[in-house]
């Protein structure tokens, strides 16, 4: 089987990366240094900037290597985004179970979200690798993801309720732990004990959920392109926007009740395609158009819904 091709160059990636760092370094250093509330027009302001940064950086792999893998890029970022808005369901919940106060909710996402960078850079490189050694692995990830998909359109009613799961119960019986807030630390000291507040809790619940979403977004951005640079910046670009994502959104989750719905079939679509992988092949346009309609007719279905919500419990 031929290698992997990749449009990244050495001075690419050392140059993403050298962004990425600088970019956090400015978000925790200079616009968070300290711990306030983030309000809807700060979100809006950040969501802004994130996402004309991934399409400015689309722009530019378009420009460079042509419009197939700027295709590429950009079918993956929608993916990786629209993946990661579940997320946001989850986070909320979490937030909300241990009584996490706004204040300090950009701090645990900041650092929660910093593993994940982290995280996600390994498992993309173990699965490029796995990929490219073992061809087969491909039909085992659409199956998977089709099973994922199915999954969450049965249960896209069922409530979370991560806070009883058993990695919290088992946290809390290794790790010594308070209730009360010391600011916005993640360990303080109480009768000469060392113990985690609840941030630090509720970090390692937000950083546990990026696992398990990471588990089928990843095998299904392998559905639209192999080249690790491109899998890599587009899962980047997606999670660095997560956060104020999820401050812009927070109080909007419930409208969108058709949103997993569209989801699934965003899991289904890709995992059939990478099954399929050496019977069809699916044109990069035609997959960023499937995507675009799963996605945009749940979101439209769900704001009608949301709409006409009031009138119906009016009569």
């Amino acid at each position: 089987m031929d290698s992997i091709q990749t449009v990244g160059s050495p001075m690419l990636w050392g140059g993403f990366i050298a962004f990425v760092i600088a970019m956090l370094a400015l978000d925790l250093g200079v616009f968070h240094r300290k711990a306030h509330e983030i309000k809807m027009k700060e979100a809006l302001a950040w969501s802004a900037v994130w996402v004309s940064l991934a399409l400015l950086f689309n722009v530019g792999i378009w420009w460079k290597f042509g419009p197939e893998p700027g295709m590429q890029f950009l079918t993956g970022y929608l993916i990786e985004k629209s993946l990661s808005v579940d997320n946001i369901f989850v986070f909320v919940v979490i937030f909300s179970a241990l009584g996490i106060p706004s204040l300090y909710q950009h701090r645990v996402l900041f650092w929660g979200i910093l593993s994940a960078l982290v995280l996600r850079a390994v498992m993309i490189f173990a699965g490029v690798a796995m990929l490219e050694r073992f061809h087969w692995l491909i039909y085992v990830f659409g199956a998977f993801l089709i099973l994922t998909g199915a999954k969450l359109f049965l249960q896209r009613n069922k409530e979370e309720h991560p806070e009883d799961g058993w990695l919290m119960k088992a946290a809390r019986r290794v790790i010594p732990s308070t209730n009360r807030y010391d600011g916005q630390r993640f360990l303080t000291v109480e009768n000469g004990r060392k113990l985690a507040t609840p941030l630090l809790m509720a970090l390692l619940l937000v950083e546990a959920s990026d696992v398990l979403f990471a588990l089928d977004s990843i095998p299904a951005i392998f559905a639209v392109t192999r080249d690790p640079f491109l899998v890599f910046t587009s899962n980047i670009f997606a999670i660095l926007g997560l956060r104020s994502l999820f401050f812009l959104m927070a109080g909007m989750v419930e409208k969108f009740s058709y949103l997993k719905v569209g989801l699934s079939g965003v899991l289904i679509f890709v995992g059939a395609k990478m099954a399929l992988i050496d019977v069809v092949k699916i044109p990069p346009a035609l997959s960023l158009g499937i995507i675009a309609a799963l996605l945009g007719a749940s979101i439209v279905a769900s704001l009608l819904k949301a709409r006409h919500a009031p009138r119906a419990s009016e009569s």
